[in-house]
């Protein structure tokens, strides 16, 4: 990855730099830092678009008293069978709970998912955050490496 910094010019009206300025100022940084977290941000949002390897995590609010709704959900899951990842559960009330998915998989089917669970009859609010798996691009552009990871070191992995 070309870690070589070039300067260049950008232009714009000088309200939207003074809202840019107060930005920079609540963020304790730099203009230079947070146009690139903007550029990143987007590009990510192209990549997502395009059907890549992702990642996610799908944020849900449900009432677990509508019938039938926890099986419902369930079901949706086990459907993406290994691109569940992981799920959190959380009881916020007597009738709501919290769930967290965390997914991998190409970025246009997660986002389906989360679109046909977010429509589900129970689920109050939502949203889904994705990012970019942008591991496999590197290793693909790169090749083979030296000392490659190897499967006998101390952390697990998730099957």
């Amino acid at each position: 990855m070309d870690q070589h910094v070039v300067r260049f010019g950008v232009a714009m009206e000088s309200a939207l730099l003074r809202e840019l300025d107060a930005l920079v100022a609540s963020r304790n940084g730099t203009r230079s830092e947070v146009l690139r977290d903007l550029v990143r941000a987007e590009v990510v949002r192209s990549r997502v678009r395009r059907g890549v390897l992702a990642f996610a995590t799908l944020t849900i609010v449900y009432d677990h008293h509508v019938r039938e709704l926890t099986e419902r959900l369930n079901e949706l899951q086990h459907d993406l069978g290994e691109q569940v990842r992981s799920t959190l559960h959380v009881h916020l009330d007597h009738h709501r709970c919290l769930e967290v998915i965390v997914l991998r998989g190409r970025s246009d089917e997660l986002q389906r998912f989360a679109e046909r669970i977010l429509a589900t009859r129970g689920v109050t609010h939502g949203g889904l955050e994705i990012v970019t798996d942008d591991s496999v691009a590197r290793r693909a552009s790169r090749g083979p490496r030296r000392g490659a990871h190897k499967k006998n070191h101390a952390h697990r992995h998730t099957p």
